[in-house]
């Protein structure tokens, strides 16, 4: 109920943000359904999937009007990812509504760092010379982290949350800077929501390894 009540309250601020800056009817649907897909993945509900799917139309359309392109087209990447999500949270899942929470390994974390890397410089070379993005290598790096931590978010790997705050952390500067104050708002959110999701997870980790832990002690000491 509290949860219900405070999601409520966000939505209002949100609309109130969109409001006293005069945002189209586009950015108000964008937002909205951003934050409440977000929220959501925090609280591992299959729901994010289908109204994260409603977001990303609607943040395809409002970046290639901004000439934000790298963002345009990570929105058809979000879309492929979205859909594998669901099917991937739905399945392997036991007893459980979801996918249990997973670890990333070192191998994976060193071959993503080399390839964020890569694709942001060569983006964001490709972004500035044949294009009129207006900040191209900071559009890059943005585009790149949230291609990444949406993918590990549709594997159900916990350190999707890490780069979910470093992107939210770029893109309110970002989006600040672009004009557009309500999906700017819109992250500070996300960022808060973020944190939350890292920490929530977290315990649902710990709580099942826990509960693995004691049900194979019990069969151990079982006669």
């Amino acid at each position: 109920m509290n949860r219900g009540i405070t999601l409520a309250g966000l939505m209002m601020g949100m609309l109130l943000v969109a409001y006293w800056t005069s945002s189209s009817t586009l950015e108000i649907v964008a937002t909205t359904t951003g934050l409440l897909s977000v929220w959501l993945t925090a609280r591992e509900n299959i729901w994010c999937w289908p109204i994260g799917l409603v977001n990303v139309a609607c943040f395809f359309v409002m970046f290639y009007d901004a000439k934000l392109y790298a963002d345009m087209t990570l929105q058809i990447f979000f879309f492929a990812f979205s859909v594998q999500g669901w099917i991937v949270w739905l399945t392997r899942r036991g007893a459980d509504k979801v996918r249990p929470t997973v670890r990333m390994s070192s191998t994976w974390r060193i071959w993503l760092a080399a390839a964020i890397v890569g694709i942001t410089v060569a983006g964001g070379y490709l972004l500035a010379a044949y294009t009129d993005a207006s900040i191209p290598y900071l559009d890059a790096l943005v585009a790149t982290l949230s291609l990444a931590a949406q993918y590990l978010l549709s594997q159900k790997i916990w350190e999707s949350w890490y780069f979910w705050i470093t992107v939210d952390v770029l893109s309110i500067g970002m989006y600040m800077y672009k004009g557009l104050f309500t999906v700017g708002c819109l992250y500070v959110v996300f960022l808060a929501i973020a944190i939350a999701g890292l920490l929530q997870w977290q315990r649902g980790m710990e709580k099942r390894q826990s509960g693995l832990a004691t049900g194979l002690k019990q069969t151990v000491i079982s006669p």
